[in-house]
């Protein structure tokens, strides 16, 4: 088991970030694309696609910083020390976000103001996010397994660059949530604003794509040598492909469903070509084997797992089904 614990929590934490992004991501691209709104009516709609759920989403949040830290508490560590300020910079903008969303329905004269503390707390979490992302795959000086940079290092072209594509990107899934959740006028701004996103989206991550090998050379080792190249090829093959399907069924205006199956496909296939670049490290220079708590805390831990996990994805498929089909215009949120 002490092989296996920490593949099975890599697959947890991995899981629980994958879902967070995906279901939080479409709710940070409302916010994202809230200035684009042609009223405050407009805007209302927009958030009242995504009230009934929203806040259940930052579960999955908490399931993967948790996980990292009871079963990966090296990582944890080195994780926060080198990227305290971008961490923090997202919290405090989820909270902002979270206020914002909630003082927005209630308030009266400060409308307008709340509307744009929504947009600009769902804009500095996605840079952030992208930031963290960007910086953890560029890699951190430590020695020992303990973090021996400075308080900025996180700052460099790949993480602003990872930074924008995140909040493209949400942005992109916001456009297309709004496809699948609104008809009218609404869809129409939705569209109008989902086609340009998908050009942007593609170019991100191919710039993501031809960066990364080049960060560290145990990222390029894992792609080109021992004939990795030739099972690991598909998946920018499938990018390709996610992404010539999603422009289509943007273009064609058929069913509302498929432009966001395929936006969340970008970030699918994107997550597994990330993971496919650093296994079997969780961060570039320290493997999951090596940043592992006893198995016995794993095992402990994992008990737990068994039954929290079942029931987050329980009340997740319950809340999204109680809540499908389109959201009228006039729909209210108290």
């Amino acid at each position: 088991m002490e092989y296996w614990l920490p593949v099975i929590w890599f697959g947890v934490i991995g899981f629980g970030v994958l879902m967070y992004v995906l279901l939080d991501g479409f709710v940070l691209g409302l916010g994202i694309l809230a200035p684009f709104a042609e009223d405050e009516d407009q805007l209302d709609h927009m958030m009242n696609t995504a009230a009934p759920i929203w806040d259940g989403n930052e579960t999955w949040l908490v399931l993967g910083g948790a996980g990292l830290l009871a079963a990966f508490p090296k990582a944890y560590a080195l994780v926060l020390s080198a990227l305290y300020l971008p961490v923090l910079l997202m919290l405090i903008a989820l909270v902002f976000r979270g206020v914002a969303f909630e003082f927005r329905f209630k308030a009266r004269r400060a409308k307008k103001a709340w509307g744009a503390a929504f947009a600009l707390g769902s804009l500095l979490c996605a840079f952030a996010q992208g930031v963290i992302l960007g910086a953890i795959m560029e890699g951190m000086p430590m020695q020992e397994g303990k973090y021996v940079g400075g308080i900025f290092d996180w700052f460099s072209p790949f993480s602003m660059l990872t930074g924008a594509a995140v909040v493209f990107g949400y942005a992109l899934l916001g456009s297309t949530w709004l496809i699948l959740k609104t008809d009218g006028r609404m869809q129409l701004v939705a569209r109008t604003l989902a086609r340009p996103l998908v050009l942007v989206v593609a170019v991100f991550i191919g710039l993501v794509s031809a960066w990364l090998p080049f960060l560290d050379s145990r990222i390029m080792a894992r792609w080109f040598e021992d004939g990795n190249f030739y099972w690991l090829f598909p998946v920018p093959l499938l990018v390709l492909a996610n992404a010539w399907a999603l422009w289509r069924s943007v273009m064609r205006e058929r069913r509302d469903g498929h432009p966001f199956v395929y936006a969340l496909g970008f970030f699918v296939l994107g997550f597994i070509g990330l993971v496919a670049g650093i296994w079997p490290n969780i961060v570039p220079g320290l493997t999951i084997w090596d940043a592992a708590s006893p198995p016995s805390s794993q095992g402990f831990v994992l008990v737990g797992l068994v039954v929290l996990l079942p029931a987050i994805l329980g009340y997740t498929y319950w809340s999204y089904r109680v809540f499908s089909g389109k959201i009228a215009a006039d729909a209210g949120y108290h």
